[in-house]
This record gives structure tokens, sequence and C-alpha cells, in this order.
């Protein structure tokens, strides 16, 4: 079995979910060989000789400085064919999410997106996702000759481990054509200093019991003293009071923490779709009957306004030690 893990990178760094779709590529078993499109190549491939990977295929070319879904898109293409690829794992971030179903389309694959885990029966792959926003999970065996899916984040161990030996690198070109770049991605600004709540290890979530975005500190400060990123409800943003890069749910971002601490958040369905699959979950609300309660591993029932910055403290003082 060949699998082909696309390496997405962001400032110049490999970004942590493809490093764990690389470790669930470890996980499922057989070749693994991955792939590296941009302007920066040489940069990426040092990065990637030192991935427990058998070989780096990539694509380097000026053109391909800002992201373009449909020449990344062709470049991925070609680079698994090169690779006679029969998998390919994609993280489900932003890119990936758009990027894999192109590909699928592309190479006539079948395609699972989302995946939590995998399992291996003989010689067959089976996927694991979340349906009717998360309120069940799916496997499913693609019988596609390739086949496609993208990981969710932060649930795989990042690859870390040392190759054997040096991977083989494999320059690949592509006949890219002048509509593969009437799209493109300008730039991505992050929050100064903010973590990118798909990637945080700790989430603090804020929803409309926070009653305005003048009380947001409160949630700011719990997530800086446990090192974390903010994160809202649908409701939150949909109100301006913050970003919707911080919005996690159905229609936001999936996230899977090891932490996550819901603050005023009644816990609609489709914010569950996004946060169901953390580790551990913290629920604060002043309603008993709030659904977040529900998955909830922890939950304190009472006012989020006197919660807040006695548990702030705590944890300040603990992580202090």
């Amino acid at each position: 079995m060949n699998i082909l893990v696309y390496l997405e990178e962001r400032n110049g760094q490999i970004r942590k979910p493809s490093l764990e779709a690389v470790g669930a590529a470890h996980a499922i078993g057989g070749s693994v060989s991955v792939a590296i499109i941009g302007a920066d190549s040489p940069a990426l491939i040092e990065q990637a000789k030192k991935l427990n990977v058998g070989a780096i295929y990539c694509v380097n070319d000026a053109r391909l400085a800002n992201y373009s879904s449909r020449a990344t898109g062709r470049a991925l293409a070609e680079i698994a064919k090169q690779a006679a690829a029969d998998v390919i794992l994609i993280g489900a971030t932003g890119r990936g999410k758009d990027l894999a179903p192109r590909i699928a389309i592309r190479l006539e694959a079948g395609y699972v997106p989302d995946v939590t885990t995998f399992s291996v029966d003989g010689n067959e792959i089976i996927a694991t996702h979340p349906v009717y926003a998360g309120k069940a999970q799916m496997n499913v065996r693609v019988t596609t000759p390739i086949k496609i899916y993208s990981t969710r984040p932060n649930l795989w161990k990042a690859s870390n481990d040392a190759p054997a030996s040096e991977p083989s690198v494999h320059s690949v070109t592509v006949a890219f054509e002048d509509s593969d770049f009437t799209e493109q991605t300008k730039s991505l600004v992050l929050s100064q200093g903010k973590l990118d709540v798909a990637e945080a290890d700790i989430i603090v979530s804020g929803g409309r019991g926070m009653r305005g975005p003048e009380n947001w500190a409160m949630i700011e400060n719990l997530a800086a003293a446990f090192g974390g990123a903010t994160g809202a409800s649908r409701a939150v943003v949909d109100a301006g009071w913050r970003p919707h890069a911080e919005q996690v749910g159905q229609t936001g971002k999936t996230v899977s923490p090891t932490l996550y601490v819901a603050v005023g958040i009644s816990g609609a369905v489709q914010h569950l779709a996004g946060m169901s699959s953390s580790k551990t979950i913290v629920a604060i609300n002043k309603d008993e009957n709030a659904p977040i309660f529900s998955i909830a591993d922890y939950g304190i029932i009472g006012d989020a306004f006197e919660i807040l910055p006695t548990l702030t403290e705590a944890v300040a003082k603990l992580r202090s030690h």
C-alpha cells in the first residue's frame, strides 16, 4: 500500500495537522511518502527529511507563492500518479477541506472527509467519521482503486520519528494552465500572538451567556492562563462579538483539543458537531438543563461572571509552580 500525505505549510513551516496525517499514515501501515507544493520547496524539503517517510515529491513553481486550489489540485494529482499512490491523506484544515474533493474528482477516487480513526481489515481500510452533526459515527470502506481521506486535527500523534535513512527527493514537473491561477489566496491573517483554534491543545470558548463583547476579556484571560486559544459559538460570531476565525461548530471549525472549556454555551447540535471529539470537556452554564452538560466530562452550574475570575486565578497559580 502506497500512502501519500500532502504537507501543508504556513509561514514557512509544515503545519501540525499535516504532521498528524503522517502519523495516521503510519497507523494504517505501508509505504509512506509526502507531497510538497509551493514556491519555496527547498526549505520545506529539509523539514520533511526529518520525518519517517520513504520519499518526498515536490512541485516548486514561483506562481505557487499564493495558494491556488486549482493549481495545487493539479499538482497533487500529478504527484499522486508519479508516486503510484493508493491512498492520499490530507489534514482536514480549511485548505485541506477545499483541496481533498478536488483531488478526488481529478483521480476518480472515493473520498471520506474528517476521519477520526482508521482500522485495517485484511487489505481494506475502514475509516470512521462523524455524521448527523456528530450524533453518530459511520464506518466507511472505499472501493475505488485510489482512496482519499482528510484527517481531523488533534486526534493523531504528530509524526516525529526519525527516518531509518534519508528519504529520496523527486522533483515533479506540472503542465499548469493559465486558468489554474485565476483564483488565489493572497494573504491569511491571524490575530497577532493568538493560537489558531483549529490547532490548539486547549480551547476556552464563549457563548451568548457572556452577554456582550465587552466581557470577552474573561474568556481570553482564562485561555491565557491555560496557554490555550479562544473559541466562540455561532451566535456570538453572528452577533459580531468575535471573528469567524474563532467559530467552533458545524459551520465553523472542527476541533479536537485535549481540553475544551465551554462557557455560557447552551450546546446546540451545530456546536457539538464541532467539538464533541474533544478529549475532556468542561461546561460552565447557569442553566442546569443546558444540552452541553449531556456530553461534558465536568460541569459547573453557576454564574460564569463569578466562576471565571476564581477559576482563572486558580489555573494561573497552578501553572506558575
